[in-house]
């Protein structure tokens, strides 16, 4: 039988446990999926330490790319050896083989492989509503993104030169600095050595950026209100550091008269058709060479846990994938 991890009470990644599951065949408007690559993301450890709640014991993991093997009867969009990829609920990437509904996936055009896919979904999906959606980047912007090395960092800037706009970068160390510019960065501070906002405010020419895109969370919120222009945007989509404290409304956003907003993927790709849009539109920046990306390290499902405490100590260097 395939098997999964399996959370049975939250905690470090010591609760990881893997099991064979039975699969069984899917209702009529699902298909059955055997993962080949399956994307490791920091919101499954907010799953795995209860910080985002899940009814336990629970699967783990909303990012994969493999092959349909069945396909229920409703099913007409996708047919049998189709390569398909996937980053939603229900909950449950981190296994062999698995049933999903079929509005969750999309299709994988030849010249993608599953370990590139099982990187783009969440990381591609998140940059495109940020930068298409969240806060419509234009030509000509200068703002400011945290944890620039990350996986979604890396796909940020590159996307963001690709229509003439420059983002200034942080990272937590100097050996991150490199990479952040490697993919496009223009300046990239360290911000546990350095006072980013004051950087920021110095390279604007102390006029501020207009967005601050922001998923390190506790540790960097108020700085990042600090380098705000008037009117400016904190797009706070991540708790790296830790959950935010309560927002001071008349402190934190009044004074600035500033948007503060907290974008989930689920509310920007509502239906399948949306969700196939933002990822044929990661797809044609990668074929085009707009986007490289280079997966930093591959672990077997077997080991989950190393890469968790990996992921947690911001070890990694980029994009992380498991492998059944």
């Amino acid at each position: 039988m395939p098997k999964s991890i399996i959370i049975k009470k939250n905690g470090g990644p010591e609760v990881f446990e893997l099991e064979e599951v039975q699969v069984g065949t899917p209702k009529s408007n699902e298909i059955k999926v055997t993962n080949h690559a399956i994307g490791l993301n920091y919101i499954d450890t907010y799953h795995r330490s209860g910080l985002y709640p899940l009814p336990l014991p629970s699967g783990i993991g909303l990012e994969a790319a493999g092959k349909v093997e069945e396909v229920g009867s409703d099913v007409k969009d996708f047919n049998i050896g189709d390569n398909i990829a996937y980053a939603s609920m229900p909950i449950g990437a981190y296994s062999q083989q698995r049933i999903i509904p079929a509005k969750v996936a999309v299709k994988v055009p030849e010249g993608i492989s599953h370990k590139l896919a099982a990187t783009l979904m969440t990381k591609g999906l998140t940059t495109n509503y940020l930068i298409c959606k969240t806060y419509v980047l234009k030509a000509g912007d200068t703002v400011l993104f945290h944890a620039a090395a990350g996986g979604v960092g890396q796909i940020f800037a590159q996307w963001a030169n690709s229509i003439g706009a420059k983002v200034i970068g942080t990272v937590g160390s100097d050996e991150k600095i490199k990479i952040a510019k490697e993919n496009g960065y223009f300046h990239v501070i360290n911000y546990t050595k350095d006072d980013f906002a004051k950087e920021v405010m110095k390279i604007t020419n102390n006029e501020g950026v207009p967005a601050v895109f922001d998923g390190v969370g506790k540790e960097t919120f108020q700085g990042s209100i600090s380098c705000l222009k008037p009117r400016g945007m904190m797009v706070s989509f991540g708790n790296a550091s830790g959950p935010l404290n309560p927002v001071n409304v008349s402190k934190d956003i009044q004074s600035k008269s500033l948007y503060l907003t907290r974008p989930t993927i689920a509310h920007y790709f509502t239906n399948r058709e949306e969700l196939q849009a933002g990822a044929d539109a990661i797809f044609e920046k990668i074929k085009f060479g707009k986007i490289k990306i280079k997966i930093s390290k591959e672990y077997k499902l077997s080991d989950a846990k190393q890469a968790h405490e990996d992921l947690e100590s911001r070890k990694l260097t980029g994009p992380a994938i498991l492998i059944p």
